[in-house]
């Protein structure tokens, strides 16, 4: 298990509880995905799990998986593994700074259930594009090769 961390929510600074070990597990099968996925992308890096995004001098959030734009070094993909305890700040509170920001791209990876929300930004905010579960695959064409059944991302064995 992680540690504690720390971040900042529209000026309130927030202790965040370690996740659990399935978090962790689910998160570091991701990582893996889309590092292998990038390897031959030279346009895109991605961050270490829950390094600090300053999206504004009030807004420091630490995404479990986020990519950015090598060029802008701007987050284009931002992931949000989802377990019992943050389930509200991750899915409500964040999501809406995510849509404030124009993220282009949001996982929303629930971990309780074993299910995957995709955002993609548009003119009038984040918009669902897919709800996934299962046999069902988590694709991104702006990662290239990635991708990755939903049942895959979220076995322990």
């Amino acid at each position: 298990m992680s540690e504690p961390y720390e971040e900042i929510l529209e000026g309130e600074t927030m202790l965040r509880f370690p996740p659990p070990d399935h978090h962790e597990h689910v998160c570091s099968k991701l990582h893996a995905l889309v590092r292998e996925a990038l390897a031959s992308m030279g346009n895109s890096r991605l961050l270490r799990p829950r390094t600090l995004v300053p999206f504004s001098a009030g807004n420091l959030l630490r995404p479990d998986l986020t990519i950015v734009a090598v060029a802008t070094g701007k987050p284009f993909l931002v992931a949000e593994i989802i377990h019992a305890h943050d389930h509200r700040v991750d899915t409500v509170v964040k999501k809406e700074l995510y849509e404030r920001y124009q993220i282009p791209r949001l996982w929303i990876l629930d971990a309780r259930y074993d299910n995957a929300e995709v955002y993609h930004g548009s003119p009038i905010g984040l918009v669902l594009k897919s709800m996934l579960a299962g046999k069902e695959a988590l694709k991104e064409p702006l990662l290239g090769s990635f991708t990755v059944t939903v049942s895959a991302l979220f076995q322990t064995r």
